[in-house]
């Protein structure tokens, strides 16, 4: 179990009238993030995880860290700095922020520091060795010297730290050398010397030792063959550190025309943005440490971190590529849609079969959402394609399809949007491809993300013009396709086609007129307004004696509004299921509060990332899948899309994931009031498998049931024959 913070006594109770405006029943947004990486890195410790899975949890969590401290304790520093002493809506300032989250980090860090030996023990058991490059033999030490000179020497640059030179600029995560130098007095020469280690771009951070399963950090490979780099210099000691840059630059957009400019200098700025963390190996000698802090602007007593052992863990991502197929979970290879296969044409199978919803990465993206987009962009019937784009992959299909629909003479228009974080610089290189090969690209509109994942094609069907769309929960991403769980709809419900029309109106105007949407749900207009109804009208129902039954799938439920609601609804008894992958405020099961609520959140191979509305609606029953999380930033300051789901065995396969989800025993959490999570425990064989296994599972049978039915199909004409 793990408990995020210090929390009210819940046991009594929140008593009659409660006031939903107290800050004690909301829980902190980045607790319980960080509670959601106590959750991860738990299945790099579950020895019942496949040992390199382990080790890829583990790397995802060092990553997930990286990523908080960029964008999150960024954004509290700034506010700190600035002086702002405005209570979150659960009552902390962001100080008192900064020190909690700082705790937690560092009940994290021990955890990561406590796991990493006996992974590398674990590992070398297995025959994947971990070495350092003391450990080596001469052979295998002049082997990889013979490799360094050849490869990474030409590419280093030492810069010594004396008076006639400053110290350097350090890029963000990049890993260094602090190399201390012994030098007589008077001696000239710098007295320490900074080298970067080269890792990305093709060279890996963990070199191979020979043939085998066996590696070196390259750090010790450089540190240990600095002779020709420094010569002649007599080297005292040397030792590691890393630098965190804060990630929150973003300028005001002053003009819309002015957005690429503006995106391109945020890039310029983030690479000298200010420094928000400084971890340091162990053994670094209290002097230098003191002088990196004060050279990079930092409170030693809170933004140093030692690290024990291998720093920049994210690293280890490196050997999941190892052929060691019995150290990982089975290979999975998604299912083409029974629907799509063999049919000749996507747009007439949907508009004669209905719609069609994409169950990712159970699913095959490649021969779905791409085929969509390609025959698009052949099909002479076509006439217009328009889509929206957060993020793709860096060899993006999505990319070369839209290309060759403008080349075939469609009309073709995309918006991007520049500020994806940290796909800035991909999606500025994307839209100036875009823009060559003649699409009309815009870049949303001003003070709002893009966030909406949508295509829309317009076909000159037999019977007239017809417009047929997708629209998901995720990026169009090959990639992550593959990695995260996530749900699309293909459809030509004209309704709809009209609501898009008016979307794509509003994303390439800027102009926001006061437009009518039928079934689309888009934020920031319509959204929230339209989820609180929602829940409003249940809580009706339950009063008038219907089953009033809420929920929600998402990524994240923060916004205080909908919290609030969801509180209400619980105290008029209505059934609320919240699946939520890990930002949560709500505290669920405190008496005359939210006893009716239960949330829990799946940590499995896959990352969750589906968001699903379900309303019991007195029976007829509403399901809605989108983009949008229950964020205030995602309902308020973004254009999202959240879609009815209508078609009744669409809504069957949603009723099948939800039900899947909520009863899993292996990689289900259930929280507890006080915000603290507990891992539910399989009690029998079957439930051994998690949620996402049986979701694997359940795809398969479909595909097998399919194949079945042509094979009959075929065999009934041979006998007609």
């Amino acid at each position: 179990m793990t408990q995020i913070a210090a929390a009210p006594d819940t046991t009594a109770g929140a008593g009659a009238g409660v006031d939903l405006s107290d800050p004690a029943w909301y829980l902190n947004r980045e607790l319980t993030w960080l509670a959601f990486n106590r959750r991860v890195l738990n299945e790099a410790e579950d020895e019942r995880t496949p040992l390199l899975e382990r080790v890829k949890f583990l790397a995802i969590v060092s990553s997930n860290l990286d990523e908080f401290f960029m964008k999150r304790i960024g954004g509290l520093k700034q506010q700190v700095g600035a002086g702002v002493h405005e209570l979150s809506v659960d009552g902390r300032t962001p100080e008192q922020q900064l020190r909690e989250c700082q705790a937690e980090v560092v009940a994290i860090k021990e955890r990561k520091d406590e796991l990493f030996p006996r992974l590398v023990s674990e590992l070398r058991e297995a025959g994947i060795m971990l070495s350092r490059y003391w450990e080596l033999d001469a052979e295998q030490q002049a082997g990889l010297r013979a490799w360094y000179l050849e490869n990474i020497y030409p590419l280093l640059t030492p810069i010594g730290m004396d008076p006639a030179h400053p110290f350097p600029f350090i890029s963000n995560l990049s890993l260094n050398l602090l190399v201390s130098i012994n030098r007589a007095a008077g001696q000239p020469g710098p007295r320490m010397v900074r080298i970067k280690v080269p890792v990305g771009e093709g060279i890996p951070r963990f070199v191979r030792v020979g043939e085998q399963s066996h590696f070196v950090p390259l750090e010790d490979v450089i540190a240990h063959n600095l002779d020709q780099l420094l010569p002649e210099l007599d080297i005292e000691r040397w030792d590691l550190f890393r630098v965190t840059r804060n990630a929150i630059v973003e300028r005001y957009e002053e003009q819309a025309n002015d957005l690429l400019q503006v995106i391109e200098a945020e890039l310029r700025d983030r690479k000298f943005a200010p420094t928000v963390r400084l971890e340091v190996s162990t053994d670094m000698p209290p002097v230098h440490r003191g002088m990196l802090a004060a050279e990079l602007g930092l409170d030693e007593g809170m933004d140093v971190f030692e690290v024990d052992g291998l720093m920049q863990r994210r690293d280890l991502m490196e050997l999941i590529g190892l052929d060691r197929p019995e150290l990982k979970d089975p290979p999975h290879h998604p299912i083409e849609h029974p629907k799509l296969v063999d049919a000749p044409n996507i747009f007439h199978l949907i508009r004669n079969s209905g719609p069609i919803l994409l169950q990712h990465p159970y699913e095959s993206f490649t021969t779905s959402v791409e085929r969509f987009l390609r025959e698009a962009s052949q099909d002479p019937k076509v006439l217009a394609i328009k889509m929206t784009l957060y993020r793709t992959a860096r060899k993006s299909k999505i990319i070369e399809y839209l290309i060759d629909a403008a080349e075939n003479g469609k009309q073709v228009a995309v918006a991007v949007e520049l500020k994806a974080r940290f796909d800035e610089e991909a999606n500025v290189r994307w839209a100036n491809s875009l823009e060559e090969a003649g699409i009309h690209v815009s870049y949303g509109v001003l003070g709002l993300k893009t966030h909406a994942k949508v295509i829309f094609v317009l076909r000159r069907d037999y019977d007239g013009l017809r417009r047929y769309a997708h629209l998901g929960t995720g990026n169009y991403h090959s990639g992550t396709a593959r990695l995260y769980s996530d749900l699309g709809l293909l459809t030509c419900d004209p309704v709809l086609g009209s609501d898009l029309t008016e979307l794509f109106n509003f994303l390439t105007t800027g102009y926001v007129a006061k437009r009518r949407y039928d079934k689309l749900l888009p934020a920031p207009t319509h959204l929230k307004r339209a989820l609180l109804a929602r829940i409003e009208r249940e809580i009706e129902l339950q009063a008038a004696g219907e089953l009033g039954h809420i929920q929600f799938k998402t990524n994240a439920l923060e916004d205080a509004d909908i919290v609030r609601a969801l509180y209400r609804a619980s105290q008029a008894g209505v059934a609320v299921d919240l699946i939520i992958r890990d930002t949560c405020r709500v505290r669920p099961g405190v008496p005359d509060l939210s006893e009716n609520i239960r949330v829990i959140s799946i940590v499995g191979r896959f990352l969750e990332h589906t968001r699903i509305y379900f309303f019991r609606n007195g029976g007829a029953e509403e399901y809605f899948i989108g983009s949008a999380d229950c964020m205030k930033r995602n309902l308020e300051s973004r254009v999202e899309t959240v879609v009815p789901v209508e078609d009744p065995d669409c809504q069957r396969a949603l009723r099948e994931i939800l039900e899947v989800q909520l009863n899993d025993r292996r990689s289900a959490w259930d929280m507890q009031p006080d915000g603290s999570y507990v891992q539910r425990i399989p009690a029998g064989e079957e439930e051994q498998r998690g949620a996402q296994e049986q979701l694997i599972a359940l795809a398969q049978k479909r595909a097998r049931a399919v194949g079945r039915k042509k094979l009959h199909g075929r065999n009934k004409r041979r006998v007609r024959a």
